[in-house]
């Protein structure tokens, strides 16, 4: 079984390197279809994490599980987590589905207001764009709830590089999605041309990011949670952690 694992482990992490090191993905995608099927959640969190204490940098890691991700997109997209509503990963699933139709609805805004000439600010396009970045904005306690009970329990049982990774999306997250409610803010006073460029080019940043990333914890790092934390209660005090830091304006309702 030993063996095995330190197989698999060889066989992911070469397939990262490769990747890295500018190979076609449809390649590698090739090649990784024969044991794909195989792979587990926490397999791809240990083989990523095992890159990093090689000397792959977090930046550089992150630049390589976007690549990874899209090679696995299909496969890993078919992931089902049976959780009852209320525990700690449904709850955060279910916050992830409000947020990506927010992305949804910023890209179609965005397009909307693109096509306009002037700045019409009754429009109800901007009465969107203003409630879309407030929400998003609000979903601060979503990240504080993995940074400070999610995170650790994994960092506890020696999972430590996909939350590395997440921390530092967190952050730039954190930073784009405030630009983007200053920008919302500000289209009464500032000439109309700047401000769709500006729009343009935060929305472009962040709808790609955060889909992402969003992507990468529902299928790789949650799953990963489950497989490692053992224990009811375990995940009682979790979510007794989670309750005292508090929750979205939009988290849905248990």
């Amino acid at each position: 079984m030993a063996v095995n694992r330190i197989s698999k482990d060889g066989k992911i992490i070469g397939l990262l390197k490769r990747l890295n090191e500018g190979e076609n993905i449809a390649n590698v995608k090739k090649e990784a279809q024969e044991f794909l099927a195989s792979i587990k959640p926490e397999e791809l969190s240990f083989a990523e994490q095992k890159l990093l204490e090689a000397g792959l940098s977090p930046e550089d890691l992150r630049n390589l599980c976007s690549v990874h991700m899209e090679m696995l997109r299909d496969e890993l997209g078919s992931t089902k987590l049976n959780l009852e509503p209320g525990h700690v990963i449904h709850t955060m699933m279910s916050e992830h589905d409000v947020i990506l139709r927010l992305l949804d609805e910023l890209g179609k805004v965005n397009q909307t207001i693109q096509k306009m000439e002037s700045c019409i600010s009754e429009s109800e396009e901007f009465e969107k764009l203003i409630h879309i970045a407030e929400h998003l904005v609000e979903a601060e306690p979503h990240h504080k709830r993995e940074e400070e009970v999610l995170f650790p329990e994994l960092e506890k049982r020696g999972v430590f590089g996909p939350p590395r990774i997440m921390r530092v999306e967190h952050e730039d997250l954190r930073r784009c999605k405030r630009e983007l409610k200053e920008l919302a803010e500000t289209v009464d006073r500032m000439d109309f041309h700047p401000f769709k460029t500006e729009l343009s080019t935060v929305t472009e940043f962040i709808v790609p990011l955060l889909r992402d990333h969003i992507f990468k914890e529902n299928n790789i790092l949650y799953p990963t949670a489950l497989q490692v934390v053992q224990g009811d209660d375990v995940w009682v005090e979790m979510k007794l952690k989670c309750d005292k830091i508090g929750y979205c304006c939009f988290t849905p309702q248990a």
